[in-house]
């Protein structure tokens, strides 16, 4: 196309919370950095729209302002329901993470983080819809990408381009496009999920509290098995709340399960005191499957690494994303400043294979607990006595609650924080 520059030093295909964290990283290092985004902001996101600290430090080390007069809600722990339990845990002050979440509909996080990525200097461009990957014919490598203009209805306009760049960063979220265009294909004995949500009017829409409901049943309470999942309830402080529902699969493939059903089931028979019109929701009830556990490997390949939901990198004991998503965006940015200061070839591809492997270090071990506990909680009556007799018992939720969130002191700590180091080392980082 005439008169655009199509040639960068990393092309990042995608502008969610990693793609644009990445570009944010690399353009603040002084790469050259064009990200493609193929919806126009602000978008829909399926999503909880909850932040765990983990993510919030993620906010942190970018250096994305939250105040709350942009819409940015603090939460100081999580509400626990369950088993005829009603429990609170707030989120414990660390060395590592602050003590507190934040809540934000995805139309505007996004966003937020598309111009923060845009004021480090990055050329993120929204409407291009990234077809498929490049290849050198003799070697095989990535060299770029092709992609065609959409308009705000995202139909595809105009003709094909092709942009090039020696790394290309594919962020491209849960279709990952561009890894299963190269044969990158999904794991099947990794958990996924199921997710749906919407949002309601509440008068409690400012309570500063995340709340999760342990039991989600496949018919009326009581006289039905108890499914693997749970549903949220995140209030956004304008007038509404994020209310949604997931369960999990074990082995690769998505329930069939009617998700709406469950969740209409859910909101009419278990959220009593939140002042929901079940009939009435704000807006309509939007699904999305959840990669898991590094669903999709290797993260990288000569010429592309794989982070956030294109790379299953999404937590199995919770759903949670973004955190991890800009985790990756950092690890290759860091992979990327070394592939530029090494000397030859060699070294320079030893550097870009090292975020693959430095992926698993940081979250291999853990990722590998979740495999297990998607396994357990599989089984109705597993759920059912960890929400019977789990939820009352403090020591025990005091552990569960930092694996769940994964919000744990890797450096001391308590007891619950020294366990949870001592079993992500001693878990294969597979």
């Amino acid at each position: 196309m005439v008169g655009v520059r199509t040639e960068a030093d990393v092309i990042v295909v995608g502008a969610g919370p990693g793609g644009s964290a990445a570009a944010h990283y690399l353009a603040r290092e002084g790469f050259d950095v064009i990200a493609l985004e193929k919806s126009h902001f602000p978008r829909e996101k399926v999503c909880g729209d909850g932040l765990t600290p983990r993510a919030v430090r993620e906010l942190e080390l970018i250096g994305l302002p939250t105040p709350r007069d942009e819409g940015w809600i603090p939460n100081w722990g999580l509400r626990m329901v369950g088993g005829g339990h009603r429990l609170e845990f707030p989120w414990h002050e660390q060395d590592s993470f602050p003590d507190y979440g934040l809540s934000l509909p995805r139309a505007s996080f996004d966003h937020k983080l598309a111009e923060h990525a845009r004021s480090a200097g990055a050329d993120v461009r929204e409407g291009w819809f990234v077809t498929g990957a490049t290849r050198d014919e003799r070697t095989g490598r990535v060299t770029g990408v092709t992609a065609r203009q959409t308009d705000a209805n995202g139909r595809k306009t105009g003709d094909e381009v092709t942009y090039t760049a020696p790394v290309v960063i594919a962020a491209d979220g849960v279709s990952a496009r561009i890894a299963l265009g190269l044969g990158i294909e999904r794991m099947n004995n990794r958990p996924i999920g199921v997710a749906v949500r919407t949002y309601f009017e509440t008068p409690r829409h400012d309570e500063e509290w995340m709340e999760g409901h342990l039991e989600i049943w496949d018919g009326k309470p009581g006289h039905s098995n108890l499914l693997p999942g749970y549903g949220w309830i995140f209030p956004l402080g304008d007038g509404t709340a994020n209310v949604g529902l997931g369960t999990l699969s074990p082995n690769g493939s998505p329930s069939k399960l009617d998700h709406r059903a469950l969740m209409d089931g859910w909101l009419r028979h278990n959220t009593d005191g939140w002042g929901f019109d079940p009939d009435a929701p704000v807006s309509k009830v939007q699904g999305a499957a959840i990669p898991m556990a590094f669903n999709r490997q290797p993260h990288y390949v000569p010429g592309m690494m794989l982070i956030g939901d294109a790379g299953g990198m999404v937590n199995p004991f919770n759903g949670e994303g973004i955190a991890y998503a800009m985790q990756a965006a950092r690890t290759a940015t860091d992979a990327l400043v070394e592939w530029r200061a090494a000397s030859g070839d060699a070294a320079k591809e030893a550097a870009l294979v090292g975020y693959a492997r430095k992926m698993k270090e940081q979250l291999g071990g853990y990722y590998s607990l979740g495999r297990v506990f998607a396994h357990l909680i599989a089984h109705p009556q597993v759920m059912k006595a960890c929400t019977r007799y789990g939820l009352p018992q403090p020591t025990v939720m005091r552990f569960t609650h930092k694996l769940l969130a994964d919000v744990y002191e890797p450096r001391g700590g308590d007891w619950a924080d020294k366990l949870m180091t001592a079993l992500t080392r001693i878990a294969p980082a597979a």
